[in-house]
């Protein structure tokens, strides 16, 4: 009985860690937000595979992980992103909570598409709050004409679609089949880190080392939009 708990108990663990990145976000707290954010990731990487490890899948956990994610990779970086921006926008700003019902869309669709179980169809919803959380980490120096916030308003809209377009991504589940992508992401992933850490290190500012993973990520859909877009010699 007990074993049934602990997957439910974890994803309610990436629930609680959203639902403070969500309040710190209102108080303007952005890097603390963003650190929640990754707590959840983690909470979020661990749910499914203690249920796989304890053999105790349930319909009702994975409705509750949908519910969760929504709250963490949906809701919690649509605030940051409303938050970051209203001083400059205004409640223009509002436009960015488009992402999380656009998220809620995403993992609703995932719950019922039976092609996505080693890859992704549409960016997954960590991946879109992991680049938005290094983003609203910066700070406002980078925003020094309002054309850069309408640009980032801009930016979130086409989030809003790449999280439900039928664009192909690639996943470490399907390590077999992607193997030299993945391995071609990972390398570009470190050096991308080393710049920012380097960066943040002579800067003196945490920010530039959590923006490496808006670069990761952002590589991560170059690659995929390449990968699907230019055609591949058979």
């Amino acid at each position: 009985m007990i074993k049934r708990i602990i997957p439910d108990a974890i994803t309610c663990c990436n629930l609680l860690c959203g639902s403070i990145a969500v309040f710190l976000a209102t108080q303007g707290a952005f890097i603390w937000a963003f650190v929640f954010i990754l707590a959840g990731a983690f909470f979020d990487f661990f749910d499914g595979m203690s249920a796989r490890l304890l053999k105790a899948p349930s319909p009702i956990g994975v409705q509750l992980d949908s519910l969760a994610d929504d709250i963490t990779f949906g809701l919690a970086p649509a605030m940051m992103l409303f938050c970051y921006l209203r001083p400059i926008l205004g409640w223009w700003a509002a436009i960015a909570l488009l992402m999380a019902a656009f998220s809620a869309l995403r993992l609703a669709k995932f719950n019922v598409d039976e092609r996505q179980h080693d890859s992704f169809i549409g960016l997954a919803t960590p991946a879109n709050a992991i680049f938005w959380g290094g983003i609203c980490c910066m700070p406002y120096a980078m925003l020094a004409y309002d054309w850069m916030g309408w640009c980032l308003l801009g930016i979130s809209l086409l989030s809003c679609y790449l999280l439900n377009a039928e664009i192909p991504f690639f996943s470490f589940k399907g390590w077999q089949k992607d193997k030299m992508v993945i391995c071609s992401f990972l390398v570009g992933c470190l050096i991308i880190i080393g710049f920012c850490v380097a960066k943040a290190i002579m800067h003196h500012h945490i920010e530039f080392a959590l923006f490496s993973g808006t670069g990761c990520i952002l590589w991560y859909v170059m690659l995929n939009v390449l990968l699907a877009f230019v055609p591949q010699k058979k």
